[in-house]
């Protein structure tokens, strides 16, 4: 799946989730809380294929999933640059965790870094459109 196969899918899962939640006259906060993991896995099993198992995607002992995806990801499907015989699919916007390449290609590997799932983070970007917070992501 490419990226912006992924970001699209995504995006609809989530509105599909906050629209119901705005029906039932969650508040911001509520919001927010409906997406800490525990709950995730209890309420929207099929939102994250790692709920299955459960499996957190980070290590951290409160993982937030609002912003599943991060707002300092960029990507571009085609490319965003090069790196010696390497096209750049991806990368931080902050310089924040390691690279991997693939076949000709490198990609950011965010696995190490849990900046996007933290409720404070997510509190101060927080917009009922996860869309419009990941805005900044197609590069």
């Amino acid at each position: 799946m490419s990226y912006i196969e992924w970001f699209e899918q995504h995006g609809a899962k989530h509105k599909e989730i906050v629209d119901k939640l705005v029906a039932k006259g969650f508040s911001e906060d509520e919001i927010i809380d409906y997406f800490d993991f525990d709950n995730m896995v209890k309420e929207e099993n099929d939102f994250c294929p790692l709920y299955k198992e459960p499996k957190k995607c980070h290590d951290m002992k409160k993982l937030n999933c609002y912003l599943c995806g991060c707002p300092h990801f960029r990507f571009n499907d085609d490319g965003l640059g090069e790196y010696n015989e390497f096209k750049i699919l991806s990368k931080c916007d902050i310089n924040n965790g390691e690279k991997f390449a693939g076949k000709n290609v490198i990609h950011q590997n965010c696995s190490k870094c849990s900046v996007p799932h933290h409720k404070a983070f997510v509190k101060k970007n927080f917009d009922l459109s996860w869309s419009k917070i990941m805005s900044g992501c197609k590069a």
